[in-house]
């Protein structure tokens, strides 16, 4: 990764956050919420689509991830508020936002909480809550433990990610294929430049341990703190089938409850199809 896109802004509280910039630097901004475990290594896959449509594609690491400092004690309500720290450091009056897997949920907390500031939201293979019925039921065995179980024992929580940490250092090609559950989603790690970035973005959110990425597991595990249906800002989603790493089920939920849900669905795709779509989904969330 090159050092120019491994920037940070101080917060009001005096942690720092990190983000990247990728794009169109003159460009529609749009800010972009990773997955879980990720960092803002992830958004070098919006590079391409994001300058043809004329965005400046701003990926920020969350709490206690890549370069952004741990954040104790923080809730998914929490998110919008270093959200608009960023925007007036970057100088942004209104901007967009997008959600991929893990970073769904923060896109939708942003949609709740920042509606006169939005101009866009999307959300793409992205979490719903876990206490929705059968909302975990497509997950893989493993991920249904760590949701069920994992996430809501702190004991339990800590001991899993920091193995998961120590396996990410000496092996994170093997990390990764093993998050990629579905067998549609194999082809995505076959292309080099997809499987480093998703490889990079892995190790960084382990960059300072592992205590960012535990949390945040807590956090999918409890209520969100906002009703789904409150929300006024409309809200792009897209999400495939297939997808085992969050299942389809959540998405359809997510898509009744949120009442301005323009919920897009593709037979046969999984978890990564947002790959291949970020073209369409910039042009919808950020027009």
């Amino acid at each position: 990764m090159q050092d120019s896109t491994a920037r940070t802004i101080p917060l009001r509280d005096g942690r720092r956050l990190g983000y990247a910039e990728w794009g169109d630097p003159g460009g529609r901004p749009l800010l972009y919420f990773h997955g879980w475990p990720g960092s803002r290594v992830e958004g070098r896959l919006g590079d391409e689509a994001a300058r043809a449509k004329g965005i400046r594609f701003i990926a920020l690491d969350r709490p206690g991830m890549g370069l952004s400092d741990y954040q104790p004690r923080r809730t998914l309500v929490d998110w919008p508020d270093d959200v608009i720290q960023v925007a007036a450091a970057l100088g942004l009056d209104r901007f967009a936002v997008l959600g991929i897997s893990g970073g769904g949920p923060y896109a939708a907390a942003c949609a709740w909480k920042l509606l006169e500031r939005l101009t866009g939201a999307g959300i793409a293979s992205g979490l719903a809550p876990v206490d929705v019925p059968g909302a975990i039921a497509g997950m893989s065995r493993r991920d249904q433990v760590i949701f069920r179980l994992v996430g809501r024992l702190a004991v339990l929580r800590r001991v899993l990610m920091a193995a998961t940490a120590v396996s990410v250092r000496r092996h994170p090609d093997r990390v990764l294929e093993r998050g990629v559950v579905a067998a549609v989603d194999k082809k995505y790690l076959d292309r080099p430049d997809v499987r480093a970035i998703l490889v990079e973005s892995l190790s960084e959110a382990y960059r300072s341990g592992s205590r960012g990425p535990a949390w945040e597991l807590a956090l999918y595990a409890r209520t969100w703190g906002f009703r789904l249906e409150d929300i006024r800002a409309p809200v792009h989603l897209w999400h495939g089938e297939q997808d085992a790493n969050a299942p389809v089920t959540m998405a359809r939920h997510l898509a009744t409850a949120i009442p301005e849900c323009q919920a897009s669905f593709y037979p046969g795709e999984g978890h990564l199809h947002f790959v291949d779509r970020l073209p369409e989904i910039l042009a919808a969330v950020c027009p």
